[in-house]
């Protein structure tokens, strides 16, 4: 039977009696917050993988033109605070992360953690490549192969940064691809080959760039198969997110970063 609109008020009323029983929600160790690129895929679902039981991973994305290239990558910095400022407002996130890497270095690392940080001053800040550069330190890597998706003009960019970060590079390869669309087709397999044939018999370990690179599926078997730690752009990211979160799990099948460190 109907209710009047005098019984519905009444029942309005009396719901207000409710009181809800709380807990620290599905997030209770964590929660980071990731600011991404418009056209990223992959990332997301990564960071989903990659994340332990009990923290909370978020996302955001911050403008930019279509296409891989310099200036498109140098123009998101001006829209960085906004997109921090508007991620998760009110939240605590322990941790707030810019998701690119060849944005990381074409806009530079200080230049990126100052502009979140701007957006909310709360919050820990820090970069893909950040994670990336860690994680190789944590490796006792100094000498390095790079593969990447990217054209020549970003592998350069990219390749001085790391030597300025006091790597040694021994080969740098890119895929000279400029869309995201296509970047994310390249499938792990191709990845795996990709990344063995690039090794150097003296490189400590084997990067593969790009948050768009669906390498984290291929990271144990490129191990595996060249006996060297690989680190990857959204490893080396989580891995970093993590510790500066205060979470220090050990995770198999992602790689000696991981598991050892």
């Amino acid at each position: 039977m109907a209710l009047t609109k005098a019984q519905n008020e009444e029942v309005f009323v009396q719901s207000q009696q409710w009181q809800p029983e709380f807990d620290h929600s599905s997030a209770w160790r964590a929660r980071l917050g990731f600011v991404l690129i418009s056209n990223d895929t992959v990332i997301e679902e990564d960071m989903f993988r990659l994340a332990p039981e009990g923290v909370g991973v978020h996302f955001t994305r911050s403008p930019m033109p279509t296409g891989c290239t310099v200036e498109n990558l140098a123009s998101m910095e001006a829209g960085l605070a906004v997109s921090a400022a508007e991620l998760l407002p009110e939240f605590d996130l322990d941790v707030v992360c810019y998701g690119c890497t060849s944005g990381s270095v074409v806009i530079g690392e200080s230049n990126v953690i100052r502009e979140l940080v701007r957006g909310n001053p709360k919050r820990k800040a820090t970069t893909l490549v950040t994670g990336v550069i860690e994680g190789l330190q944590a490796l006792s890597a100094r000498r390095i192969v790079m593969g990447t998706p990217y054209v020549d003009e970003i592998n350069s960019i990219e390749a001085q940064y790391f030597i300025d970060k006091g790597f040694e590079l021994l080969n740098v390869q890119g895929l000279n691809l400029t869309f995201d669309a296509d970047i994310t087709r390249v499938t792990p397999r191709y990845i795996c080959e990709f990344a063995q044939a690039i090794d150097h018999p003296e490189a400590d370990a084997i990067f593969i760039s790009c948050g768009a690179m669906r390498a984290i599926e291929v990271i144990e078997d490129i191990e595996q198969a060249t006996g060297k730690p690989v680190v990857t752009s959204n490893q080396g990211m989580m891995w970093k997110c993590l510790r500066m979160a205060g979470i220090d799990d050990r995770i198999n099948g992602y790689g000696r970063l991981f598991r050892e460190h």
